[in-house]
């Protein structure tokens, strides 16, 4: 099947095993829910309206396209990171090399697509890698994009840019994001707040923002009080 986008979680609840920590309100568990990492205790996600525990894996997460927190990359070259399964032409590759803004460090390379990267890509930059991992996103033309806190290590300027890149490269596309700073999702159609693993709060920014009792607004002001202030003006934008 051809995924349009629609996502649908329906009374889902996730059983760990030996999982503790203050830290885990659940965010990530989301995107491992949807790629069925972890099986569900009950409830279901759905999308498109067909329930995602009927499709069989392979066809299932071919049908996604993820940025994780730390950017995955593999011994290899530029060209295997970017399409593993070798299904896009170079043009495309570097179509998509221009456009995640490596084109220019790529051609300055010995052998271009086929210069090296080390295990874990060592040899090269955090934002270099991210945005590798970003063009492989790209390559992979999915409906459903998810972000694990993708910007989270990288700086503010490579941040700004990577947001750029999704606004117009993933505009048709359904995004769930999990983000490390608040100001990437001010302009996000709804947020979603968990606590604990339970949905506390599903609205819009500018809603959630200037709620008085919202947990999300409490998430703002902690930012302090100039900063609040400039991502509540976001959120009316």
């Amino acid at each position: 099947m051809a995924f349009g986008g629609a996502i649908k979680f329906k009374n889902l609840s996730i059983k760990y095993l030996g999982v503790v920590g203050r830290t885990g309100a659940g965010k990530s568990t989301i995107i491992s829910a949807i790629f069925r990492l972890v099986e569900f205790h009950e409830g279901t996600i759905e999308v498109d309206g067909v329930d995602i525990s009927s499709l069989d894996l392979t066809e299932l997460r071919s049908h996604l396209a993820i940025i994780p927190q730390a950017p995955t990359l593999f011994d290899g070259t530029i060209r295997s990171n970017l399409d593993p399964f070798g299904n896009h032409t170079d043009e495309e590759l570097w179509t998509v090399l221009d456009r995640c803004s490596l084109k220019d460090f790529v051609s300055a390379l010995g052998t271009k697509l086929d210069a090296p990267v080390a295990e874990g890509g060592s040899n090269l930059s955090l934002g270099q890698r991210q945005l590798l991992c970003l063009g492989r996103a790209m390559l992979v033309k999915s409906k459903i994009l998810l972000i694990d806190e993708a910007t989270a290590s990288v700086d503010l300027e490579t941040d700004m840019y990577i947001q750029k890149v999704l606004r117009e490269e993933f505009a048709d596309c359904t995004i769930l994001c999990i983000a490390h700073r608040l100001n990437t999702l001010m302009d996000y159609d709804r947020i979603l707040v968990l606590e604990s693993g339970k949905l506390m709060e599903f609205d819009s920014p500018i809603v959630l923002a200037n709620r008085p009792s919202s947990l999300f607004s409490a998430l703002i002001d902690e930012t302090g009080s100039s900063n609040a202030q400039i991502l509540r003006k976001m959120a009316m934008k």
